[in-house]
């Protein structure tokens, strides 16, 4: 068993919650309550995965400020659409992935670890653009 052994457990587990809400919405029909739960947890693990990228004095000031750089704007995002605030949050997993990719730490990472950040990505990226059609549905 490999170090990153757990971190893609944990991994896999945190995309629990992103399925539960969507299978809900496929259940019981799209509702603005869902698509909150949804973003809200979005928002949770965004920020949970910026601040692991954090490791301030690990690392220059400027890269430790740019790990956490995608999460200042979530007060703004009261004031946007459910679809915009989504739409936000699923660009900004890339970021997060693009941002872990240029640190040094990426290059020590098992190749399943690496693995597993792009396939998670992915998937939240796509359950993201789910959410957003039950968003707009919404509005109708």
């Amino acid at each position: 068993m490999h170090p990153y052994f757990n971190h893609i457990q944990l991994g896999y587990f945190g995309f629990i919650p992103f399925l539960l809400c969507i299978a809900s919405t496929l259940m019981l029909g799209s509702s603005e309550t869902l698509v909150k739960t949804f973003t809200f947890y979005s928002m949770g693990i965004l920020a949970f995965m910026a601040g692991t990228l954090w490791r301030a004095g690990e690392q220059a000031k400027v890269h430790a400020i740019l790990a956490v750089l995608v999460v200042i704007p979530f007060p703004l995002l009261a004031l946007v659409s459910l679809a915009g605030q989504l739409t936000y949050l699923a660009a900004s997993y890339w970021l997060v992935l693009w941002f872990e990719k240029s640190m040094p730490k990426w290059q020590e990472a098992h190749k399943d670890y690496k693995q597993m950040r792009f396939m998670l990505t992915s998937v939240v990226f796509v359950s993201h653009l789910f959410m957003i059609s039950q968003a707009i549905e919404l509005t109708k």
